[in-house]
């Protein structure tokens, strides 16, 4: 145990003492997180979809169950290799920690693999890959699980409630714009910057394009894990009229910009131009990230499928909080002296079309490299879920080699960001 800490201390001294390159970025050692399993759930519509009618827990349960079943199995016969587990969910009181937990249970994780519940908004997915990822850098564990879950059908209800903070913050003028709902902040965003509506709904469209297209050629069929939904009649239920849950229902064939143009501002009546066509859909669903230290990936003979590479998060100005990723992503880059030229891929929360709009065109990313199979415009965006799912798609865009982002705005005024590389 010793000379392993001692060995990882020496690999963070030589991190943080190197000069970064591609070429390291790229480089393999002992101590590496990698990634070794990355799936998600189809994403489901809020309200009316396919899981309206279930829970985070009984969403979670199904997922993990199947997640379980596709690891290599080495791994399904010792799940205690799985040292953590971190969960990331928004809307749950407490961020699901008693129901997520119970779900790990019962899908056949031993008690004694602790469960880890946090909520950093709409990074939360991506937040818990960075809380695994830095006890397996620190010699804590060497193997977690990351997960993401969110049930807005069920509890947007709380969203509220969530929210509130006391008069005595209200008092307070940069208190009181945590408070400002998400919708205007994109609205003061378009203004700042002249992102107007027809920009939007063009951009809108064209995720609603990708998505089809993805579906339409079964890009995402590696990324997603089928889940039996729930039967009527759960006494004469088998296995042979299950019912599963497997595709994405948010993407809509025939999407264009003119036929976006036809509805109604959602938040500023009349001169508005965020709409429920530019905006990111309300879902549900969930979505896990295996990571481990290489060593022991080797040792066990289980496949990689990338690397985690580093994680930043950044406080931006509250009122236009969908401006984070602009600044996160040059800080992540700049921790490992990487350009935005360096980057093959480019996966970017699209919470709204403008706040989007807007880091794209600040930091000059070429369009092509982002959101290649459409983003949560189209696909959805199940708040805790959708840091997690994103590291599950970019990890099936990405050839070997290559070197991709995941990023995100979050509310009350930040944004994060982390690079990965496929092997």
């Amino acid at each position: 145990m010793t000379q392993r800490l001692n060995n990882i201390k020496e690999h963070l001294q030589n991190s943080l003492f190197e000069e970064p390159s591609i070429k390291q970025v790229k480089s393999k050692h002992p101590h590496d997180v990698v990634i070794v399993s990355a799936h998600r759930t189809a994403i489901a519509g809020g309200f009316k979809g396919s899981l309206k009618d279930v829970n985070t827990d009984y969403i979670l349960l199904q997922f993990l169950l199947q997640f379980i079943q596709h690891l290599p199995e080495t791994l399904q016969n010792d799940l205690k290799q799985i040292q953590d587990i971190t969960c990331g969910n928004v809307l749950n009181v407490g961020a699901g920690a008693t129901e997520h937990r119970a779900a790990a249970l019962a899908a056949g994780f031993p008690y004694d693999i602790p469960f880890n519940s946090i909520n950093r908004q709409c990074s939360s997915g991506l937040t818990a890959v960075n809380d695994i990822a830095n006890k397996i850098l620190t010699g804590q564990i060497d193997c977690g699980l990351a997960l993401g879950c969110e049930s807005m059908s069920k509890n947007y209800k709380n969203i509220n409630a969530l929210g509130d903070i006391s008069d005595s913050l209200k008092a307070n003028p940069m208190a009181r714009k945590c408070l400002i709902p998400m919708g205007f902040t994109n609205e003061n965003i378009a203004k700042q910057w002249g992102i107007d509506r027809e920009i939007q709904d063009k951009f809108a469209a064209e995720s609603y394009q990708k998505a089809q297209v993805a579906l339409d050629n079964s890009l995402f069929k590696n990324e997603i894990l089928p889940i039996p939904l729930p039967s009527e009649d759960d006494e004469n239920e088998t296995e042979k009229n299950t019912k599963w849950f497997s595709k994405d229902e948010g993407p809509r064939p025939n999407v264009t910009k003119d036929s976006l143009s036809i509805l109604k501002p959602a938040f500023i009546k009349d001169k508005g131009t965020t709409t429920a066509g530019n905006s990111s859909q309300v879902s549900d669903g969930a979505a896990g990230v295996l990571l481990m230290r290489r060593s022991l990936a080797n040792k066990l003979g289980i496949p990689i499928l990338g690397k985690y590479i580093a994680f930043q998060c950044v406080g931006v100005p509250p009122e236009v909080m969908g401006v984070g990723p602009a600044f996160a992503i040059p800080k992540v880059l700049e921790q490992v002296k990487l350009s935005i030229n360096d980057i093959d891929v480019f996966e970017i929360n699209e919470a709204f079309a403008a706040q989007c709009v807007f880091c794209i065109n600040k930091l000059k990313i070429p369009m092509e490299k982002v959101n290649p199979r459409g983003g949560s415009i189209a696909l959805g965006h199940p708040l805790g879920c959708t840091g997690a799912r994103q590291v599950a798609t970019i990890l099936n865009e990405m050839a070997t080699g290559q070197i991709g982002v995941v990023s995100m705005c979050i509310g009350t005024g930040m944004g994060a960001a982390a690079i990965f590389v496929k092997e």
